[in-house]
């Protein structure tokens, strides 16, 4: 089954209106495929202008994070339903960053994607394992506990609305990347894993590649059957690379 590239810019906390209006000018003028998605996230503070900026309709606003209540006295939370609000479309959820710096657990991550859900947003969930844990061989193990809460919390309907990020966490911002033939071996398995619980499901859900995607390997990384495009953290924020990779087919 033919599934759309999806290229996603995670800015993590980078960024400034300038960059915005760069970015802007230089995707807001380009014809981007309609088997592609590109996706925006930059910092919470910044979607409302990006939103505004933005006129290209292929080039979606999302998120870096929500909470997964609605609404209530938490001190500097976002919500789903405030992301709605503005627009934004799209929002990652259990990112390694998430994981490692903030101690979330793939309960809450999957507390999360139901949250994004309810209220119409598309989430993208993050897995991925450390350098140790894909040395010792529980590369799988890893990734099956990660993804099980996410996979239990849905409906089977609900999962197609889903976008997964493998991101081996010993290749983001390292320069590090894993050859395209191991990237396309773990997103075999986890569109296997996924099969177990909705075979349908899993042949239509996109499964992003993160870690060092560049204009020098997203072509190879791409070109792969199971991986349907990527997650970029540092090649997002340079404007003419970044269009490089959005003009891929």
């Amino acid at each position: 089954m033919h599934r759309k590239t999806i290229v996603a810019a995670n800015w993590k906390m980078n960024g400034d209106v300038s960059l915005i209006n760069e970015m802007t000018d230089a995707l807001n003028t380009i014809s981007i495929s309609e088997n592609q998605q590109v996706i925006i996230c930059p910092p919470a503070p910044y979607l409302g202008a990006l939103t505004q900026a933005n006129t290209n309709a292929r080039v979606a606003v999302g998120a870096q994070n929500i909470n997964e209540q609605l609404k209530g006295a938490l001190t500097g939370e976002v919500s789903a339903l405030m992301l709605k609000d503005l627009s934004v479309q799209y929002v990652i959820v259990g990112h390694s960053e998430r994981r490692s710096l903030f101690a979330e657990t793939s309960g809450l991550v999957a507390d999360k994607a139901k949250q994004a859900l309810a209220q119409g947003l598309t989430p993208i969930v993050c897995i991925g394992e450390s350098e140790d844990e894909r040395e010792q061989g529980q590369t799988e193990q890893v990734l099956s506990e990660q993804l099980a809460p996410v996979l239990s919390a849905l409906d089977n309907d609900e999962l197609t609305d889903v976008v997964f990020a493998y991101e081996p966490v010993w290749a983001i911002g390292t320069g590090k990347t894993a050859s395209a033939e191991m990237a396309q071996q773990t997103h075999r398995f986890i569109r296997e894993f996924i099969a177990a619980t909705d075979s349908d499901a899993a042949d239509k859900v996109a499964i992003l590649y993160g870690g060092s995607v560049n204009a020098g390997n997203y072509q190879e990384l791409f070109a792969q059957p199971d991986i349907d495009g990527g997650l970029i953290g540092g090649a997002s924020l340079k404007v003419e690379e970044f269009k490089t990779i959005c003009l891929a087919e």
